[in-house]
């Protein structure tokens, strides 16, 4: 197996390359399209077929060009904002990956597990994302978190999208006895602090601040 990870110090955006070198198949997660002439050097030394491209979550509103298509032209097929219709699991050589449903940072988040480790994305970056400062959808982040992250093995690597103010890695054991935010937080309490500390900036009359 070859597993690479990609940190841009300027924007604190990381992106990892997994592949089956003994297959030739490789996948994405949260690549950036300001790396793709990197990213087809690091396919073409490897001959390696990119698989699957995988987005945990995007803020293509807030970064310059067209991310999305940008990135299609790496020639694979990508996933974000919902589970696959046909399968949760994604064959890359002879490993797979497992898509969880992780909606809260943003409104359609996704986590991929693969063998000990979760990409999450912005999951855990509940007001460290430079793109989202606060929570999409609050409640649906505690949930994301509390059962889907926090109920994985202790040992369960977590690798984030953001590494400006936190580590690239973490466990689940690490994370639930000492998220700044979720870390032994009941749901009411972690929401009402969302509510005191990351109030919207929206004016009055349009949806509360925990309204999707």
């Amino acid at each position: 197996m070859y597993f690479r990870v990609l940190h841009d110090e300027p924007s604190g955006g990381v992106s990892y390359l997994l592949a089956d070198l003994q297959a030739g198949e490789a996948v994405l997660v949260d690549p950036r399209a300001a790396d793709l002439p990197l990213l087809a050097a690091m396919l073409d030394e490897h001959r390696l077929h990119l698989r699957w491209l995988l987005r945990t979550h995007e803020h293509d509103a807030q970064t310059p060009g067209d991310e999305a298509a940008a990135l299609d032209r790496l020639g694979a097929p990508r996933v974000q904002h919902r589970v696959p219709a046909n399968s949760a699991l994604l064959d890359f050589g002879h490993e797979h990956l497992r898509v969880l449903r992780t909606p809260g940072h943003t409104p359609d988040c996704l986590s991929f597990l693969w063998r000990d480790r979760l990409f999450c994305g912005g999951l855990l970056a509940v007001d460290t994302c430079p793109h989202q400062p606060r929570p999409a959808l609050p409640e649906a982040l505690w949930h994301s978190v509390v059962h889907e992250v926090f109920t994985l093995p202790a040992e369960t690597l977590l690798f984030t999208a953001h590494a400006r103010r936190a580590g690239v890695v973490s466990t689940v054991l690490e994370q639930r006895r000492w998220h700044p935010w979720l870390g032994g937080a009941s749901r009411d309490e972690f929401l009402a602090r969302v509510r005191a500390e990351l109030p919207y900036d929206e004016p009055a009359g349009l949806a509360g601040p925990l309204c999707p």
